[in-house]
């Protein structure tokens, strides 16, 4: 009994113990969660946890839209930057005096527009933290108390306050009136930020030019609301959403004036080089907006053409966007999405975002099916061509390779994604403006295959000599896509008005045409009127 009863009491004990040590912790968490209030409420001082990374000090914490865009400035104001500024662009103007001020590239205006639009429509936007630089009014008087008498400064221009016996944990001062903030990092992030503001208070923005000339038109906050499906009461609490902010100082304690500047410098320079953009190819890989990219991305991993199998080299470019003469691969990635974007795009416009610089709406699933589904069966039937067929016992690179290269090859553009591409197009528009059948239209595609149609494009008696070929340089080009979309289509039968054929003529005997000399399909230098255009499918293959 006394044992049991000793066991009673001392797990009573360890009980007690326990809720004392629950209670005690949740007394320090409210008492820290007053005094973090207490400090969050400042408006001059913000809470930080400082950082050191090779050498440089920097100081981490979050603050509103609104006091990003109203407390940082862009870095082109800068005091030792005034003599060549511009006010109306807000750059600095690049001379032989400025060049090595300058840190910062122009701002380009045209792009806060698309910034504006992004955080008012899209529910689940994202900056990136920003990188600002704390300067103070004494660092560009040569005679300022803060310089000794060697110029080296006395103090940093960030006042940090640590609160933990380690000064790892504290508050940065950003009184008002004793430091000026701009952006190292950031630059158009803060314009974005500050074009939402404008357009929340007055209704409007007009949008600029490069340069900040204005345009003609305005981002109209009423028709965004309408356009965009886009609850107003959301609108007006997005001032008071947070963003990432790091703060260096202008100048350490112990840095001349020229050492501080250079250090800054540096740092812009080490930001911007590190963070390498992503290639077209690995944003395809992760777009989850982009329906097209999606959609190829799906095709790409499970359709027979492409899909990885044992002893089969692969068959996608994930990351480049170009194929290497002595690549095995049939295509890359994105190569796949231009495609989706250009075949599926004249079934799904609305897919495409609103204008240039826009992060499209991701689509719903039903319709993601049904383009996944279109754009399947366009494999499918690609993959019914001759010229693919052959790839069961043949290797890309000799389809791919002009015949005058090293090993020789049949110089066929369906190896080539620029003319994957205009394909594509040329078969969105037949099917899904126009009406047509692939299997129609294929019966057409496998019969001009087997003749050589696609292949020997470095030949003139070749439809694509000087369209996706260039026989001056010797290579592919690529500038002349729009044309090769449009002889599809006529080689298909599909354009009708005789002005149309005639500049469709025009254009290619101009494509044909060096020097004032132009060859025709035999080889011979003829005039640009003596260019025809080639038969239409059914009816031969050339004339």
């Amino acid at each position: 009994f006394l044992k049991f009863n000793l066991k009673d009491s001392q797990f009573e004990q360890k009980c007690n113990i326990s809720q004392q040590y629950a209670d005690s912790e949740t007394q320090s968490q409210q008492m820290l969660s007053t005094l973090l209030k207490t400090f969050f409420d400042k408006q001059d001082q913000i809470l930080v946890q400082q950082t050191k990374m090779g050498g440089v000090e920097a100081y981490v914490g979050a603050v509103t839209l609104e006091w990003f865009a109203k407390r940082v400035n862009f870095a082109s104001t800068l005091p030792l930057l005034q003599k060549n500024y511009n006010s109306e662009t807000e750059n600095i103007e690049i001379d032989a005096d400025s060049i090595d001020e300058v840190q910062q590239r122009p701002l380009d205006w045209s792009r806060q527009a698309a910034f504006v639009q992004y955080l008012a429509s899209r529910k689940n936007h994202k900056f990136p933290p920003v990188l600002v630089v704390i300067n103070q009014s004494w660092v560009d008087n040569a005679k300022a108390d803060e310089w000794n008498s060697e110029g080296r400064a006395k103090k940093a221009t960030t006042d940090f306050i640590p609160l933990d016996e380690n000064g790892s944990f504290g508050l940065l001062n950003v009184a008002e009136e004793n430091v000026s903030i701009y952006a190292l990092d950031g630059q158009h992030r803060l314009m974005g930020v500050q074009g939402l503001l404008e357009l929340l208070q007055t209704g409007k923005l007009r949008r600029y030019k490069k340069d900040k000339t204005y345009s003609d038109s305005y981002i109209n906050l009423s028709e965004l609301i309408d356009d965009s499906q886009i609850d107003a009461d959301d609108l007006q609490n997005l001032p008071q959403e947070k963003i990432g902010i790091e703060f260096i100082c202008a100048v350490n304690a112990g840095e001349t004036y020229t050492e501080a500047k250079q250090r800054v410098r540096s740092i812009f320079v080490h930001v911007n080089l590190m963070a390498a953009p992503l290639t077209k190819g690995q944003l395809t890989q992760l777009n989850e907006d982009d329906g097209f990219a999606i959609v190829a991305r799906k095709i790409a991993v499970t359709h027979p053409l492409f899909a990885e199998k044992e002893k089969r080299k692969p068959r996608i470019n994930w990351n480049s966007a170009t194929v290497a003469k002595n690549s095995t691969v049939l295509t890359t990635l994105q190569a796949l999405q231009d495609m989706s974007t250009t075949y599926l795009g004249q079934k799904f416009p609305h897919w495409k975002p609103l204008e240039k610089g826009l992060i499209p709406q991701r689509p719903d699933d039903e319709e993601l099916q049904e383009g996944i589904a279109d754009f399947t069966e366009l494999f499918d039937y690609l993959a019914s061509l001759p010229s693919f067929k052959i790839l069961d016992h043949e290797d890309t690179t000799v389809l791919r390779r002009f015949s005058f290269e090293k090993g020789g090859g049949e110089g066929n553009i369906l190896f080539r994604p620029v003319a994957q591409v205009a394909l594509a197009e040329a078969l969105g528009i037949l099917v899904f403006k126009n009406g047509l059948l692939l299997e129609n239209i294929f019966k057409k595609l496998r019969k001009f295959d087997r003749q050589g149609g696609f292949s020997q494009m470095e030949f003139p008696s070749s439809v694509w000599y000087g369209v996706l070929y260039d026989p001056n340089k010797k290579r592919v080009q690529v500038s002349k896509k729009d044309l090769a979309v449009k002889l599809l289509i006529y080689l298909l039968g599909e354009i009708k008005d005789q002005m149309e054929i005639a500049q469709l003529r025009k254009a290619l005997a101009s494509a044909r045409t060096t020097e004032d000399r132009t060859i025709d399909f035999d080889g011979n230098w003829v005039t640009a009127q003596e260019v025809g255009l080639p038969s239409i499918l059914g009816l031969g293959v050339k004339s």
